[in-house]
């Protein structure tokens, strides 16, 4: 979800490193984490859980997405958008990318078993070993439909913090997870279109290079209005309030603009704003969700 140059100065090794763990990727799944705790009790999350919960969330994505740089260190080296990272240019090695990942996967483990349970545990590992290997090697470069196959583990951390609470997963974290795996194809669409010279250049069958603009187009409009149907749903359930349900219209109104204008007129410049604004357009959705839990559910 972010971008880079390549640069002339070799990073430090300390972030060479955190490079690898997709910061910005991993900060966003925890915060969905967190949400999620919050959303599964009426009270307050305690600070074991809580803080536990997110340390260990956070170094199992970072092992994934470690893997996953790993994995991908061909491809990346061809994209421009990635083509900077320590793994593609060689500046980490394998092995050490995989100690690193080894590292971190087992200390979350550790982590989760202790602070949490050991149901968010093994949900955890299994949803970034689903990312590191089920997506990222075998559906990615296989079909098209990578991204919405392979969405339930990036939208499965707010199941995963309400599991660290209640120690189970009800229809309410379903939910959450739900309206994430829907939000994600016309996020990441956005960003293969303008970036879509790179996934010529990989050989990755992302749709923009499959089936062309305009079926990308009307996908992410498709799946915009879908998104919007699903982020009803927690109010219908009663899961939230007013609040939350006008939060989630004017958010999803919003994505909707910028979904038909990207149908009516397409430009890279209005893709990238498309891709950024889906961004904020879930963090302050999960925020909306949170402030209707606590002040006026």
């Amino acid at each position: 979800m972010s971008g880079g140059q390549k640069s002339s100065t070799p990073l430090p090794r300390w972030r060479q490193f955190w490079v690898l763990t997709k910061p910005r990727v991993s900060q966003l799944a925890v915060f969905c984490a967190v949400i999620g705790m919050f959303l599964a009790t009426p009270g307050m999350v305690s600070y074991p859980v809580l803080i536990g919960g997110g340390v260990g969330i956070w170094l199992l994505a970072g092992a994934a997405f470690a893997m996953n740089c790993l994995i991908e260190q061909a491809v990346d080296a061809k994209m421009k958008r990635t083509s900077w990272r320590p793994s593609a240019t060689g500046e980490v090695t394998p092995v050490h990318i995989v100690m690193f990942s080894c590292i971190l996967g087992f200390t979350g483990m550790l982590v989760l078993w202790n602070f949490t349970n050991p149901l968010t545990m093994w949900l955890t590992l299994a949803t970034f070993v689903g990312y590191a290997v089920i997506y990222t090697w075998l559906l990615k470069p296989a079909t098209p439909q990578n991204i919405v196959i392979g969405g339930l583990s990036g939208a499965m951390p707010p199941a995963l913090g309400w599991a660290a609470v209640t120690n189970s997963l009800s229809a309410e974290a379903w939910l959450l997870v739900l309206i994430i795996f829907v939000w994600t194809p016309p996020h990441f669409w956005a960003l293969a279109l303008y970036r879509r010279d790179d996934y010529v250049n990989s050989g990755l069958p992302m749709l923009p290079v499959t089936h062309g603009e305009r079926f990308t187009l009307l996908n992410i409009l498709l799946y915009t209005l879908i998104l919007i149907a699903a982020t009803l749903l927690p109010y219908i359930y009663g899961m939230s309030g007013l609040v939350y349900l006008v939060s989630a219209l004017i958010l999803g109104l919003i994505f909707l603009g910028y979904a038909v204008a990207l149908f009516v007129s397409y430009s890279d410049v209005l893709a990238r704003k498309t891709f950024r604004f889906s961004i904020t357009y879930l963090s302050l959705l999960f925020a909306a969700l949170l402030l209707d839990h606590y002040y006026f559910f």
